[in-house]
């Protein structure tokens, strides 16, 4: 299925933005314990995006945002200033009705405002990312806002376990003397958004160190799921770590277990794999011969005769039903990939060692994601998807209904350059409250928190 420019530009009165892709969403969500009650199939989009007085979001008539945080201002806590980059984020249910908001930040060491270091959560002093936690009333009204980890670097995503803690996933490969560091890192950290000194800064060495994007759970097996956003030659890998002690409870991960990649027999790259409904039986799963990467990056690392399964710009990862979700952002040939693609998401059946391609944006298609997009991805109250925008221009939280309907739910209005040149801030961390009343999401500059509400089914 696809969508034409005309049928998303009369939806969503966006003329400078568009999504097309090809397959079946319905596929996505068949027996997904996470779809919406009442059988619905995905709603076609709430109308046009009516302009924001205040400049900030963009939304459909009916709907309305709440700023939550912005970077610079003070923490609640006392602890410092609210940091930047805002990333991928976790919502989970507290006591009396309130909501826990984990909030990652992916800032580098140049950061502009880092992580506060706090005494007993801080990993390495040297670096500026980390998390944040918001805790919410059930208006969204904040009562908190403190550091739940710090002194890590690059948090881009992660994603939730099923004891309601966050996994957050630092995307870099820096060692001990680089870019200043103290230590390694390249790690996941598990962060309890409740209570963040139950967790402390404790790196989840067995799980790999590499350049993590997102992970998803098992919730029957326990096994995590992790994607690799390397950014050259050769890309990165789709990998499902295999605890000791699954389904733990917090810390459990702590006590490791065993890190291995996926093989997808005859094919290397899976860029190359342009049909959506193409369907891989009997996947393998090789051992990491060093998931420290100690001397070597785990990508590069020799699996054998048959080699391993790379994949450029691997991001988003959820778990549906029975199966296991990811995507792969984009690829290019001129970056080395096999073949050229706006977007795929691919599902992985443990049960039946099956992977299927379900989604693929562009470019074969008259409208194209700009940039590098699709990025996160999480499922929608009425059915189907959201999808943050990461490209040129200005930016959208796109919706994608179970029928292939694609329209744009937000769109950023906060012009951060001047008018002869704006700036756009991608959105990221996108995900629901656990009573799926209201959508949370990031804009990543200038840093700001919203959650928004209205009417979902």
């Amino acid at each position: 299925m696809s969508a034409t420019r005309r049928q998303i530009l009369s939806r969503t009165g966006a003329t400078a933005a568009g999504i097309a892709f090809t397959g079946s969403l319905s596929e996505l969500f068949a027996g997904s314990a996470s779809a919406a009650p009442g059988g619905h199939t995905g709603r076609a989009g709430y109308g046009p995006l009516v302009p924001d007085p205040e400049g900030l979001l963009d939304l459909p008539a009916g709907f309305r945002y709440k700023v939550l945080s912005r970077q610079g201002d003070p923490l609640r806590s006392g602890e410092g200033l609210v940091p930047s980059n805002p990333d991928g984020m976790g919502a989970f249910a507290g006591r009396r009705g309130r909501v826990h908001l984990v909030r990652n930040h992916e800032n580098r060491v140049t950061g502009r405002i880092g992580v506060p270091t706090v005494p007993g959560l801080t990993y390495d002093p040297a670096g500026k990312g980390g998390c944040t936690a918001l805790e919410l009333d059930g208006r969204n009204n904040v009562l908190g806002e403190r550091v739940a980890i710090a002194g890590t670097a690059v948090n881009c995503a992660g994603g939730p376990t099923p004891w309601r803690t966050w996994l957050t996933c630092e995307e870099t490969e820096d060692r001990a003397g680089t870019n200043g560091y103290t230590k390694d890192h390249g790690f996941i950290f598990e962060v309890d958004g409740a209570d963040p000194r139950r967790t402390g800064a404790v790196p989840l060495t067995a799980m790999g160190r590499f350049q993590h994007e997102a992970i998803a759970i098992d919730p029957a097996s326990g096994i995590v799921y992790e994607t690799e956003d390397a950014f050259e030659r050769p890309f990165g890998l789709f990998y499902r770590f295999l605890p000791h002690r699954p389904l733990g409870g917090t810390g459990s991960l702590r006590a490791g277990g065993a890190l291995e990649a996926m093989w997808v027999p005859g094919v290397a790259d899976l860029s190359v794999i342009q049909e959506a409904g193409t369907r891989f039986e009997g996947i393998e799963w090789v051992p990491v011969p060093d998931p420290q990467a100690a001397q070597t990056p785990i990508r590069l690392q020799d699996f054998g005769p048959k080699g391993i399964t790379h994949a450029q710009k691997l991001e988003g990862c959820y778990w549906g039903g029975r199966a296991v979700y990811f995507v792969s952002s984009f690829a290019r040939v001129n970056d080395g990939s096999g073949a050229t693609h706006f977007g795929q998401v691919w599902k992985y059946e443990p049960h039946r060692r099956r992977l299927t391609l379900v989604v693929v944006f562009g470019p074969d298609t008259d409208i194209q994601l700009p940039g590098e997009s699709p990025d996160n991805i999480c499922l929608a109250p009425s059915g189907g998807l959201m999808v943050c925008e990461d490209g040129d221009g200005a930016q959208h939280v796109f919706g994608v209904s179970e029928r292939g309907e694609v329209y744009a739910l937000a769109r950023g209005a906060q012009n951060i350059g001047t008018p002869e040149a704006p700036e756009w801030g991608e959105f990221a961390g996108v995900t629901f409250s656990p009573d799926r009343g209201t959508m949370y999401v990031n804009c990543y500059t200038p840093g700001t928190t919203f959650a928004v509400t209205g009417p979902w089914c």
